[in-house]
């Protein structure tokens, strides 16, 4: 261990192999089982009381957890427009800004429908459309988020969603973050529901008097929600089931150590289970950070929380060379992952898993989660391995369209006859020989 001067902080610091791997493993898996078995089941006592009570449950369940009764659920657009009216100049810059280069984005990932000619003359295609109505989720509690806002919203409306419900927790005023308000003012939301947590995940999904049943629930929280999209899917579709933040900095000997200590509390800073994880060639380096680390905690507003997740899932690896760092990070799968290397376009080619990938001095984790572009809900937790960012897809579905004619029937159904009636299917093989015969 490396003990942080003057401090009870530690972060581990060691040499790679098996047991850097180990405490990847333990880090990916930071949410015990029986916490997750605990949250579950009050997450199902929720679940339940919303789809049998309705908005009645929703203003108790406030009550109760965020101590407000949110009487309406509803936000006036009026409100909104204030909030953005309220907001100061430079900040509705940096807004807008944000807002025109992820719409600009994700514009590009609006994918083609395709219509194809088959051998015989059929059609076969597949058409994309947006789902009718999709839920927002943005989360609140020790942080607020407008980034997020824009996140959710940005991508549902390029893929031409027609109705988009938002819903956030209200804060100890009962209203909502006033920057988050703006936000939701300049993406052009209508309906805000002042309303969060596994009971906000409820409304969306089973809908109440107030809050439209939706399509498709996106959008990050805590464990409840997360533990309440995982048990509402199916009824609904869901982006992702985000855990706790992480980033995952390689750098070698050229990298600065004061730029990945920052880079490593400014994952840290979100919440007291984020994990912050440095993998080096350098052992000077190695050193030098945890020392970094202390002196940018000197008067930092979140130090409490900052500390806490620097303690206990904090991990310097000490590494033989970057093949070992790419190995052991494809193996964590980060959300997060930044290359502060000499080569790092090269680097990147080794990487097989990671949420987002950050290349070079200059690309901080924070432009991706504000600005850069690509979306910033990520996969968390080894997801990556086979999970990608929300995007414009997640709020589209694609339908298969098939047109035979004469011809290919003809040429195609003694296949499909005798596929059929391998299955035992008669009247499938039925179907095909009485338009042959």
């Amino acid at each position: 261990m490396v003990v942080l001067p003057s401090t009870d902080t530690t972060i581990a610091c060691m040499q790679g192999g098996d047991a850097a791997a180990a405490q990847l493993e333990r880090i990916a898996a930071r949410t015990s089982a029986q916490q997750m078995i605990e949250a579950a089941q009050r997450v199902d006592t929720i679940l339940q009381q919303v789809a049998q009570q309705g908005d009645q449950a929703l203003l108790e369940l406030s009550e109760r957890f965020d101590g407000v009764r949110p009487d309406p659920l509803r936000i006036p657009q009026e409100q909104l427009a204030a909030a953005w009216e309220a907001t100061a100049p430079e900040l509705q810059q940096a807004l807008q800004l944000a807002h025109t280069r992820i719409q600009a984005f994700h514009r590009q990932q609006m994918p083609s429908d395709l219509r194809l000619s088959g051998p015989h003359g059929e059609l076969l295609g597949r058409r994309w459309r947006p789902v009718e109505r999709a839920g927002l989720y943005v989360p609140g509690g020790r942080a607020a988020y407008p980034s997020t806002v824009l996140m959710n919203a940005v991508p549902a409306q390029v893929a031409g969603v027609k109705r988009l419900v938002m819903v956030t927790p209200p804060g100890q005023a009962g209203l909502p973050n006033p920057t988050v308000m703006a936000a939701a003012h300049l993406a052009g939301i209508e309906e805000l529901y002042r309303v969060g947590g596994a009971q906000a995940i409820a409304a969306l999904a089973y809908g109440t008097e107030s809050i439209p049943r939706v399509d498709v629930i996106s959008g990050p929280g805590n464990l409840y929600v997360t533990l309440a999209k995982k048990a509402v899917y199916g009824r609904v579709s869901i982006d992702s089931l985000a855990g706790p933040s992480e980033v995952l900095v390689i750098a070698d000997a050229g990298a600065k150590a004061e730029l990945v200590a920052a880079d490593l509390l400014a994952q840290a800073e979100h919440d007291p289970l984020a994990a912050a994880i440095l993998l080096t060639t350098s052992a000077e380096l190695a050193a030098a950070v945890p020392l970094e680390i202390e002196r940018q905690l000197q008067g930092h507003p979140r130090a409490a929380i900052t500390r806490q997740a620097i303690g206990d899932w904090g991990l310097i690896v000490i590494c033989r060379d970057l093949e070992e760092a790419a190995a052991l990070s494809d193996r964590f799968a980060p959300e997060h992952l930044e290359l502060m290397v000499e080569e790092p376009e090269a680097l990147a080619e080794q990487i097989h898993h990671a949420g987002a990938i950050f290349m070079g001095p200059h690309t901080p984790e924070a432009v991706g989660d504000y600005l850069a572009g690509p979306n910033h809900t990520l996969p968390t937790s080894g997801t990556a391995r086979f999970a990608g960012a929300l995007s414009v897809e997640t709020f589209l579905r694609h339908t298969s369209l098939i047109r035979f004619n004469r011809e290919a029937l003809e040429a195609t159904g003694d296949a499909v006859i005798a596929l059929a009636e391998s299955e035992g299917l008669h009247s499938h093989a039925e179907s095909v020989r009485r338009r042959l015969h």
